[in-house]
C-alpha cells in the first residue's frame, strides 16, 4: 500500500497529476483544490496517498494533508458517497471548512459539492456530526447550540433570535454563530431582542 508520494510533477490531467518518483510515473487523482495548489511541472511535490484496490483496478488518490485524506475516508463511510463525490466535496470545502460545516449543521455548504443533493448533504451532516468537532476550529458552545436548535431543545429566545437573523437573510450557520457569541456576552437569561441586537453587531464585524 502506498501512503505517501514524494517526487516531481510530470504533467497534469483534468482530475489527476502524474508524479515522477525516480523514473516511475504515478497517476494520482486529486480534488481541484489540491491540483490548484500543487507546484508547476518539473517541481517537487509531496502528497498523502489513499490507495483504492478493486478487482479491476488500483487507483491512487492524493491529498495535501493527512486531514484532507481522513475526510476523504470519512465521507465515503456515508451511503451514497463514493470517491468521486468525496473529491467533489473536498474541491469546494477545505478540511477545516468541511469540519465546521458538518459540526454546525450547515447542510447548504456541504450541498455545494458536485453531485451532492439536499438529501445526501443532510445524511452526511447527520452521520458525521459526532466526528466533525475533532477536526473543526469551532467553539464547542456553538456546536452545542446548533445541536439544540436542530433538536428544538434550545431556549425560546435563542431560537427566536436565530430565526430573526435568518429572516434578515443571513445563512443559518452564520446566524447561529452570531447568537452563540451574543449569548457569551449577554448570558443565558438574555431576551431575544438583546441576542438579535448583539448578534447583528457580531455579523457587522
Amino acid at each position: 500500500m502506498i501512503g505517501k508520494l514524494k517526487g516531481v510533477v510530470d504533467s497534469y490531467g483534468e482530475d489527476f497529476v502524474i508524479i515522477d518518483v525516480h523514473g516511475v510515473g504515478y497517476v494520482v487523482h486529486c480534488s481541484s483544490r489540491t491540483l490548484q495548489n500543487l507546484p508547476p511541472q518539473g517541481e517537487a511535490a509531496v502528497l498523502s496517498i489513499e490507495t483504492l484496490v478493486r478487482e479491476d483496478m488500483i487507483r491512487l488518490f492524493g491529498f495535501r494533508s493527512d486531514a484532507e485524506r481522513e475526510w476523504f475516508r470519512l465521507l465515503q463511510t456515508v451511503q451514497g458517497v463514493g470517491s468521486k463525490v468525496a473529491l467533489g466535496i473536498l474541491s469546494v470545502l477545505d478540511p477545516g471548512a468541511l469540519a465546521t460545516a458538518i459540526a454546525t449543521g450547515d447542510k447548504a455548504a456541504v450541498a455545494r459539492g458536485p453531485g451532492v443533493g439536499p438529501k445526501l448533504a443532510a445524511r452526511i451532516v447527520a452521520e458525521l456530526k459526532d466526528k466533525a468537532p475533532a477536526f473543526a476550529a469551532v467553539d464547542p458552545a456553538l456546536i452545542r447550540l446548533t445541536g439544540a436548535v436542530e433538536d428544538k431543545s434550545a431556549p425560546v429566545p435563542v431560537s427566536d433570535a436565530i430565526s430573526a437573523l435568518v429572516n434578515l437573510g443571513y445563512p443559518q450557520a452564520q446566524a447561529s454563530a452570531a447568537v452563540a457569541a451574543a449569548l457569551k456576552q449577554a448570558g443565558e437569561e438574555a431576551e431575544a431582542k438583546t441576542l438579535i441586537r448583539l448578534g447583528l453587531r457580531e455579523l457587522a464585524r
